[in-house]
């Protein structure tokens, strides 16, 4: 996958295990930081906007019940 590189949120500090995001074009590829060291093993999530969209509000509203 070329592009964009990964990232991971600033809230994980040093973490190794974490998810990881990349942008890609009209994509967002989602991996789990924990597979560093193999790059064929590393399952990837793709979504597309509104997927992406969609998927990151589930969580939010999982993490954070409404009060």
């Amino acid at each position: 996958m070329s592009g964009t590189r990964w990232f991971k949120s600033s809230y994980s500090n040093d973490s190794q295990t974490c998810v990881e995001v990349r942008f890609e074009g009209d994509r967002i590829l989602v991996r789990d930081s924990k597979y560093q060291g193999l790059p064929d093993a590393r399952p990837t999530l793709e979504f597309e906007g509104a997927e992406w969209t969609a998927f990151t509000a589930t969580i939010r509203a999982a993490s954070f019940p409404p009060a």
